[in-house]
């Protein structure tokens, strides 16, 4: 590739198109989070002002349920002095700088991730144009690789501060590279292979690796006079090893700490996460999820070393939980465990840090078992993230779901709701279980279009239980965590309702497949016939009421406004939350 070609998608075109649609966005969504308040013009068209009150963005839009906006992206025009002015995005940010509440510190590393955004728009502006209908019939990983917005909320979701354009070229979901992982032999005193039950190192990287690679990796070693039962093989992306692992971990490699095997045989493809890869050479072996140094969205994306020795056991707990419930059985759902990981201790760096420092966050990786094996005949797979997705032509993925079942839309999102909300609802209730639901964590099955049931993934880093007396396991202990009573539930209506229905509902009342009002009710009536059906937890009903008139605000873009570098304290999650007001509850009163 030529210096030239790397820069291809960079045209003014693109650029134009890109800056309108995160503006779009931007308005939408700080006007959800009440960063902004646009006034009205006339009818359905508004106005934002800067902090200085010279500059207008006029737009029209329709405000829907759980004060959704909609803003039509083509409406948007920019004012200044009596002229109108292209629409640029890092100018919106340092326009409203003051009411968006971006310091001083934070205003550049933010507008960085609003450039790496908008790029990786540009780049999705190059992309064949493949239909919403023509996605819907299309394989797992073509679902995966051609969702365009990524997190429906985040306005800067793509920042990837780390990535050059090549690497960005080689590595991200969107442009289906091939990946090759890279591969190190660690030294067992500093490295440590946990599994779940029936899960032994030697066989299990045989598995995955093959013989042939196994043997060729200890052959490096012992051609540099090491002896392979003291090592243990850690997957790395191929970023981590060229960026970070070479230099700041120079000491392990000149000591023989850590020794490059070289790259795997078996090529994968990164998924909407950016660090967890599918095997497409061989799609029944597990993903591997690989720490990886580059800043996305609020959080720089390492894996921990220490919360790796207890991420198997987790998923063993969970699963077993699953397996044994009733309710939880009868809806389908499944989780893809978590089956093995392995992580490496820096010591020098870990005697100078706390435990949430990115520089204990360097070198881990996991093995999580592929859905594919589970599938039946005729049954396809897709992120739940596509339900949000959108194509050029404003048909959402959703709709050519249920255009494509045969089946009513209001039936088609019962059977999805059963598969993917009363799993949460139940966890919640019967067990003060929550889960990090949005998109990107949750993969739906298919068959003809209709939802059969869902696969949760991402567990050991994401699950919670709200209650700090559950009797536990003690390998499992770290899941349980302290809420105040009246956030416990923002699980669901942040979670779910607000930072994943709100899109779908809003998608499919635009394109006129499903009213929003039919759309909350067939949420409604679902649960209800849920708790219907486990009449045993009335109290916990009564105590969480998910038909509460209204329910807190959580502001996520808040939360990286004020700190891109780290959004959440990990210590205290709970107490991050940026509440700002209410919202009226859809499903109340019905």
């Amino acid at each position: 590739m030529s210096l030239a070609d790397a820069v291809a998608h960079l045209t003014p075109e693109h650029w134009e198109q890109a800056n309108r649609l995160l503006i779009r966005k931007a308005l939408a969504e700080f006007t959800h989070e009440r960063l902004i308040t646009p006034e009205q013009w006339a009818g359905e068209a508004y106005v934002v002002r800067s902090d200085d009150g010279k500059t207008e963005y006029r737009f029209t839009a329709t405000v829907r349920a759980l004060d959704h906006w909609q803003v039509d992206a083509a409406s948007i025009t920019r004012h200044r002095d009596g002229t109108e002015l292209p629409l640029a995005a890092l100018d919106f940010f340092i326009e409203l700088k003051e009411s968006l509440g971006l310091s001083d510190e934070i205003l550049p590393v933010y507008l960085e991730e609003i450039s790496s955004t908008l790029s990786g728009t540009c780049y999705k502006l190059t992309k064949p144009k493949l239909t919403s209908a023509e996605l819907a019939k299309s394989d797992f990983q073509a679902v995966e690789t051609g969702m365009t917005e990524g997190h429906p909320c985040f306005v800067a979701n793509n920042g990837r501060l780390g990535f050059g354009i090549h690497e960005y070229l080689s590595y991200a979901p969107e442009t289906a590279s091939p990946v090759r992982l890279v591969w190190l032999a660690a030294h067992r005193s500093r490295a440590a292979f946990t599994a779940g039950v029936g899960i032994e190192y030697e066989s299990f990287v045989r598995d995955e690796l093959g013989e042939a690679t196994v043997d060729r990796f200890h052959g490096v070693l012992r051609d540099r006079g090491l002896d392979p039962a003291d090592y243990l093989f850690i997957p790395v992306h191929p970023w981590q090893w060229w960026n970070k692992l070479t230099v700041t971990f120079a000491a392990e490699v000149a000591r023989g700490h850590l020794v490059c095997l070289g790259e795997g045989d078996d090529e994968y493809l990164a998924q909407q996460s950016i660090r967890t890869f599918f095997n497409t050479s061989h799609p029944e072996k597990h993903y591997v999820k690989t720490a990886l140094s580059v800043l996305n969205m609020g959080f720089m994306r390492g894996l921990s070393a220490a919360y790796m020795e207890a991420t198997p056991a987790i998923n063993d707990w969970l699963a077993q939980l699953i397996e044994s419930d009733p309710v939880l059985k009868s809806t389908g759902l499944t989780i893809i465990r978590e089956r093995a990981a392995v992580g490496y201790r820096h010591l020098e760096y870990e005697q100078a840090t706390d435990r949430y420092s990115p520089y204990r966050k360097m070198l881990a990786a996991l093995w999580r078992e592929s859905p594919v094996p589970s599938l039946q005949d005729g049954e396809t797979l897709a992120t739940m993230a596509s339900l949000v997705h959108v194509d050029h032509e404003g048909a959402s993925f959703a709709g050519a779901l249920i255009e494509r079942s045969g089946l009513a839309p209001t039936e088609w999102l019962r059977h999805y709701l059963r598969a993917y909300f009363v799993p949460l609802l139940h966890s919640f209730y019967a067990y003060d279980l929550v889960y990090m639901p949005h998109g990107e964590n949750v993969i739906l099955v298919l068959k003809d279009g209709v939802v059969q049931r869902a696969v949760y993934k991402d567990i050991a880093e994401e699950i919670a239980v709200m209650d700090p007396d559950a009797v536990l396991p003690p390998e499992v202990s770290r899941i349980a965590v302290e809420v105040p009573e009246d956030k416990k539930l923002l699980s669901i209506f942040t979670d779910v309702f607000d930072c994943f229905f709100r899109f779908l509902a809003a998608n499919l009342a635009q394109e006129g497949v499903v009213e929003e009002d039919d759309f909350w009710r067939t949420v409604a009536e679902v649960t209800r016939a849920y708790q219907e059906s486990v009449p045993e937890l009335a109290d916990k009903f009564d105590r969480y009421d998910m038909f509460a008139p209204e329910f807190a605000l959580s502001c996520l873009n808040r939360l990286q406004l004020r700190n891109n570098k780290q959004m959440v304290d990990l210590a205290d999650p709970s107490g991050a939350l940026q509440l700002i007001g209410n919202l009226k509850n859809p499903i109340a009163g019905r």
